[in-house]
């Protein structure tokens, strides 16, 4: 594509405050819908594979969710950055809505799994949505403390989820735990509608990268499906795992030149090229893997191991959200002062790999304090990490491209994701099985008993049958968390090759430097250190519009204005 004479596709928007705020307010219950539903059923869980069966797929009902909402979020950032945001936003929670709906009515795994999938392809519009749409009202300066709200929502939704889910789940039926999402639904989609501007419009004609959509979503499902099926349904020298194996790396091969051929690709390879960029999404990736792996039993130790309902299994929860609420906020205020983010994800990280160590020495018979203690350090560091990536490679790339890059970031954390879910459930699969008979040995057990335990059942088993089965899943568990500590400790290692760019103040076409061209962008060896700035040096070479370092490239491309503060 010709950088010669390009108009950004969609133009800021200068609102004042009080609209602002609510734009804010629309886009965070459309997060909290998405973020919801990532939790909410975690509690459930349990009774789920209790009722329905299947305990060895367990975490297909939140694979199938991580995964289509991944493999969707290129796409959404970039019908959003050619045709508008408002229109796919709104789209994105009616798609939502209609899989939480259906979800509920699913009267086997498979419909769940199925239904649960379509639930994710409107959760992947909503979380891309909702953080690109910040980029055409607020400036980068500024994200920190609206960033900050996002994170906060985010576990607030973290702690209702899985209190909710539990709460409904026991009193109710696991089904609430999908309709409970119809009225939050159709409150966010009024207030969208009220709010949005709606004329943030594509000012060429826009050309959209199907064939890329679907070629790089059959090569990541292909991959995922090789980390869920490899160990349990099949071998993992078995003929399917290696024809889903060599699919998915040749589909991404085949996308990779599809991507350098098409005007439009839905994520653009020169965005690799943005130092940014690439390390948010090595960094997003990892976390995501360990992060989202780990924690999705969480729920079930709590619930089988330590013998909790899933109402209290669901307020157990909350000293690992309190933690990532209380540093969302303060780094997303903290950022906003400074204009610097990356001590934050360096520290966040190094937490939560110390968190996670700690919980993966956590056993039934842990007191509780303890347990809540180890949580508080887990949500510590996440909350350092998460909505900062995000502020980084906004900051980073043109304004025309805020979209896809923000998808980009998304879908690299989510996809991280999807595969920690699906290996880390293959590991627990292949686990828990031989761990049950060696701690029931010598037990009279009642018949029909099998890997799917609900809580309620677990109740009423004989004490010894009981505490064996407690045992066996704790020791599953705790094989999952300490499998996920040195994937925290990689991440930790990455944060540090995350260059650092002091945030600008302005809204609109805010790149100082083109990934297109191929250059990093404009910064000396002092702003990439955690929160140093040598002589101001880096603030000035930062601040200076379109400047790049000698022999990198072409300054800001014509058609992207430079930065002003």
């Amino acid at each position: 594509m010709s950088d010669v004479a390009v108009q950004p596709p969609q133009a800021a928007v200068a609102l004042d405050r009080r609209r602002v705020r609510l734009v804010i307010f629309a886009l965070l219950l459309g997060m909290l819908l998405a973020a919801l539903d990532q939790t909410i059923v975690s509690t459930a869980l349990p009774t789920i594979v209790g009722d329905l069966g299947g305990a060895s797929h367990i975490a297909w009902i939140v694979t199938a969710y991580l995964l289509t909402s991944t493999v969707s979020t290129p796409l959404w950032g970039k019908l959003g950055d050619l045709y508008g945001r408002k229109s796919f936003f709104q789209a994105s929670i009616v798609i939502f809505l209609v899989g939480s709906a259906l979800s509920g009515i699913s009267h086997t795994l498979e419909m769940l799994v199925a239904f649960r999938a379509l639930q994710g392809l409107g959760a992947g519009g909503l979380m891309v949505g909702a953080q690109a749409i910040i980029g055409d009202v607020v400036s980068p300066r500024e994200r920190g403390r609206y960033q900050g709200l996002f994170g906060a929502v985010f576990a607030l939704a973290t702690v209702i989820g899985p209190l909710l889910g539990g709460f409904l789940t026991q009193h109710a039926s696991w089904r609430w735990v999908f309709y409970i999402n119809v009225p939050v639904g159709a409150i966010a989609l009024v207030v969208t509608a009220v709010v949005l501007p709606a004329h943030l419009r594509g000012a060429k004609k826009p050309v959209i990268d199907y064939v890329g959509t679907l070629v790089l979503s059959a090569a990541v499902t292909s991959l995922v499906l090789v980390a869920s099926l490899g160990g349990t349904t099949y071998a993992w020298a078995s003929v399917p795992i290696a024809i889903l194996a060599a699919s998915g790396v040749l589909l991404l091969l085949a996308w990779a030149l599809i991507e350098r051929r098409v005007r439009e690709p839905v994520l653009p390879l020169h965005l690799f090229v943005n130092r940014v960029f690439s390390a948010t999404s090595a960094i997003g990736f990892v976390v995501g893997f360990g992060l989202f792996g780990a924690v999705t039993f969480l729920p079930v130790f709590l619930q089988v191991a330590k013998g909790a309902d899933p109402t209290v299994a669901g307020l157990e929860l909350l000293p690992l959200m309190a933690g990532l609420l209380l540093t969302s906020v303060v780094s997303g205020i903290l950022i906003t002062r400074s204009g610097r983010y990356k001590i934050y994800p360096v520290v966040g990280s190094a937490v939560m790999t110390l968190g996670m160590y700690l919980l993966a020495t956590v056993h039934a018979t842990t007191s509780d304090g303890l347990m809540y203690l180890y949580m508080v350090v887990l949500g510590l560091g996440l909350g350092g990490v998460m909505q900062v990536l995000v502020i980084a490679v906004q900051n980073a790339v043109p304004y025309e491209e805020l979209g896809v890059a923000t998808a980009g970031a998304t879908f690299f954390r989510s996809i991280g994701g999807s595969f920690g879910a699906a290996i880390f459930g293959a590991i627990f699969a292949n686990l828990i099985g031989g761990r049950l008979v060696t701690a029931l040995h010598g037990h009279r057990v009642p018949q029909g008993l099998g890997a799917s335990v609900s809580p309620a059942l677990l109740q009423h088993l004989p004490a010894g049958v009981h505490d064996a089965i407690a045992s066996a899943y704790s020791s599953t568990v705790d094989t999952v968390f300490f499998v996920a500590v040195p994937i925290m400790g990689l991440a930790f290692l990455l944060t540090w090759l995350l260059p650092e760019i002091r945030l600008r103040s302005n809204v609109g076409n805010e790149a100082a430097g083109s990934p297109r061209s191929g250059a990093r962008p404009a910064e000396t060896a002092a702003t990439e250190t955690a929160g140093t700035d040598t002589a101001g040096a880096g603030a000035a070479a930062t601040e200076t519009a379109g400047t790049v370092e000698p022999g990198l490239g072409d300054p800001t491309p014509a058609g992207v204005s430079a930065p002003t503060r």
